[in-house]
């Protein structure tokens, strides 16, 4: 994990006796639960706080890198950032403590924070105008596990402890539902147990492509595979006279597995026939959630071969492009 994006959580006051601010401690934050499959609330009560322009941008800006939003569609995104409100830091102000509840999730704009954990407060990291902290306490409903303190002035974005907990855990319980039936119509993935199909639902990216896109492009090297959500997609093989379509894929359909198995660059590229949604497997969950399918992939590579023959009639140079 990078130093940046490294997140603590903090707690109460730093002089109480860690033991007293425990006993202290409000029950009911910690008593909360929240079920995604049972929340029906009013899209109208969603969280919203009007920026200018500016101030989205900033903010933007801000979220991009941040691996927490990762997975969320757009959607999603931009209900995060309709909910966060921007907070103004001046240097030495405790932005959360070691030991409280928790309020808010932070992201930084600008400014430099410290992390103390621990009685004696040893400071164990900085954030140098980038960054987020304090999810850890808002999904696991436990006490800030550090303290952050503003070593400078700053901005900071943040979103409050309900809003983010309805966002993050129904997106990751929808995208797990989606997936997950998406990944049940998929034939090659009948060979893995249900929670290997759960792991893979939630590893999952989804990415949307506009009709033209290219997706990828023979000749690349694979980073992933994509299983198609929704839409079109052609795949082509480059030629002397042009690209000629081998295979025209729907709901479903996968692809950009074959690479990723034999280890050499894109066999054929991949277009966007029209609007597409699709759900990347980046390479390294690829070979980590899809070992019980391989052999199934494996024997892909030799369908593949066979639909060549029969498009171009000979093998000639079928294993140097794949």
């Amino acid at each position: 994990m990078s130093v940046q994006t490294q997140n603590y959580d903090v707690l109460s006051s730093v002089n109480e006796p860690l033991v007293n601010r425990y006993a202290s401690r409000r029950k009911s934050v910690f008593a909360e639960t929240y079920d995604p499959e049972n929340d029906d609330e009013d899209e109208g009560a969603r969280a919203i706080f009007p920026k200018t322009d500016e101030q989205r941008a900033r903010l933007c800006d801000s979220v991009k890198n941040i691996l927490l939003f990762r997975s969320l569609d757009k959607e999603q995104m931009n209900e995060v950032l309709d909910a966060m409100f921007e907070k103004i830091v001046q240097a030495k102000d405790y932005i959360i403590k070691q030991g409280d509840d928790g309020d808010n999730f932070y992201v930084i704009e600008s400014g430099i924070y410290n992390a103390y954990v621990g009685e004696d407060q040893k400071h164990i990291h900085t954030y140098d105008n980038r960054g987020s902290f304090g999810e850890l306490a808002l999904l696991y409903n436990m006490p800030r596990a550090a303290t952050i303190q503003a070593e400078t002035d700053g901005k900071l974005w943040a979103m409050d402890r309900q809003t983010f907990r309805r966002i993050l855990l129904k997106s990751a319980f929808r995208k797990r539902k989606m997936y997950e039936a998406l990944l049940d119509a998929v034939p090659m993935l009948k060979a893995l147990q249900n929670y290997e199909r759960m792991n893979l639902a939630d590893a999952l990216i989804p990415q949307t492509y506009t009709k033209g896109d290219r997706i990828i492009k023979q000749g690349d090297a694979a980073d992933g595979m994509y299983f198609i959500e929704d839409g079109k997609v052609s795949i082509r093989i480059q030629q002397d006279a042009g690209e000629v379509e081998i295979s025209n894929l729907e709901k479903g359909g996968y692809f950009g597995e074959l690479a990723l198995v034999t280890h050499r660059p894109r066999a054929a590229s991949a277009y966007a026939v029209d609007n597409v949604k699709v759900a990347f497997l980046d390479v390294d969950a690829f070979e980590r959630l899809l070992g019980p399918c391989m052999n199934i992939m494996k024997r892909n590579i030799g369908d593949y071969e066979t639909q060549l023959v029969k498009i171009f009639g000979s093998k000639n140079n079928i294993t140097d492009i794949r």
